[in-house]
Order: C-alpha cells, then structure tokens, then sequence
C-alpha cells in the first residue's frame, strides 16, 4: 500500500513531501498523467491538476495545508476514514489530542485562550466531528464548553486518563490525557454550569494582581463573573478600576 504525491503545485509538493517524510510514511511522487505504480492506494493532488483516470482514491489538497490532506490520505490507508474526535484535557495550558478513528494524528498544548481556534481548525470540514473534554479543571472545562458553542461537544469523566510518565516524558501528560479523553463517550452538552468555589474564587483573583499592571485584586463578584463567563480577566479588572476612579 503506497500513496502517491501526484502534482504540479509546487508549494503542494513540498509540503505534502515533509509532512509524510516527518511521519515516516513510505510514499512515491510521480508527474500527473504519469501511470500509478501497481501498490497505489491514494493519490495526494492539488485542485489544479488533472484528475487520474486509473481507480485509485484521491485526495484533493489546499496547498497552504498539507498536513490536513496526509491526514486524509493516511486514514484513507489505515481502512477507513474514521470519525474525527478532538479530546482536550482542560486546565490553564489544556492538551489537545485530535484522532481519526483509532489513530492520533494531532496534538497540541497551548494556552486556554487558544483552544477553542485550534479546536475549530481542526474540525473544520470534517463530517460528524465530536470534541470530548475532560471534567476535571471545571472552571477552564466549562470556559471550553461555552466557547466551543458551535460544535458538538461531550462532557468526559477524566478519571484515570492522565497516564504515569516515566523519565524523559516530562510535559506529555496533558497531552496523553486527552488522547485517552478522546476514546471515552461522554454526555452531550451545550453549556456548563458551574458554581465556584472559594478557593477557586481566589485563583482567579490571584490571576487578576498577577495580570495588572498596579498589583490590582478584583474582588469576589468580579472574580464570580468571571467564572461565569460574563466577564473576561482584562474587563473584571477594567470595571474594578473604573470602580476605584470613580467613573
């Protein structure tokens, strides 16, 4: 089984090129027209080449994003596209793990504030996606859920998904908990409530003097709002000031 880079884009080429050299997936390039070697599963082609008349399963790639057609391409291998599943561990810095079928074939550990981008970019285009979080880091999960209003999300019990690390694999733990989060089923939910803690009351008002540039505090009912969704970090602190001045 064998997939074919078939293409005159040459930003296509090169980045289809990398992307399967970097997965170690064995692969051969031929000029489009040219006849398909005899173990051809799929073909990787740009929206300007030619079609292939022979019967192989194509998939028609975006230039500018290589690594979502290898993606295809190498479901397309593995027997069968697959669902797309996107599991995220939430927390501060959450990991992200997106799955096709089985098969891992993304990972990411960014800040909060960029998860939901990379979630939709991922499922963008995707047929039946799901994204699965973790109910641990209820105030960050429910954040996650608010924002990801648009896409179908399950709400996953994370016990026992963050594995043991061994020596070496330091920082790896949020991202495999959310390739375990990914494979759980949840409960379908459009929104999260969640009734805040003091403690984590104080987290966020910890976070708002860390944010300041006057080693501001915002106060519990600003700290409320702000878990509440009602209220972004920079805003709570915007009104504590306005407050003080006396605006």
């Amino acid at each position: 089984m064998t997939v074919v880079v078939a293409t005159e884009d040459f930003e296509l080429y090169h980045g289809a090129v990398d992307e399967l050299r970097d997965r170690g997936v064995t692969f051969t390039t031929i000029e489009p027209g040219d006849d398909l070697p005899d173990a051809t599963t799929v073909v990787i082609r740009a929206e300007s080449d030619d079609p292939l008349a022979e019967d192989a399963r194509t998939v028609v790639a975006d230039p500018e994003d290589p690594r979502r057609a290898v993606d295809e391409a190498l479901a397309v291998l593995r027997g069968g596209e697959g669902r797309t599943v996107v599991g995220v561990d939430p927390g501060t810095r959450p990991g992200i793990a997106v799955l096709s079928g089985e098969v891992v074939v993304a990972a990411f550990h960014v800040p909060l504030d960029d998860v939901a981008e990379t979630v939709r970019r991922e499922v963008e285009d995707a047929v039946d996606p799901v994204v699965r979080v973790g109910d641990g880091a209820r105030l960050q999960g429910a954040q996650l859920v608010r924002e990801l209003a648009d896409v179908p999300v399950e709400l996953v019990d994370e016990t026992g998904t963050t594995p043991y690390l061994g020596t070496g694999a330091r920082g790896m733990g949020d991202v495999l908990a959310a390739v375990n989060i990914a494979r759980l089923d949840g409960e379908r939910v459009q929104s999260r409530d969640v009734e805040p803690t003091a403690g984590e009351l104080q987290v966020i008002k910890n976070r708002s003097r860390e944010r300041g540039e006057d080693d501001r505090e915002i106060d519990d009912r600003l700290a409320r709002r702000v878990a509440a969704g009602e209220l972004t970090l920079a805003e709570a602190l915007d009104e504590h000031r306005d407050r003080d001045d006396g605006s």
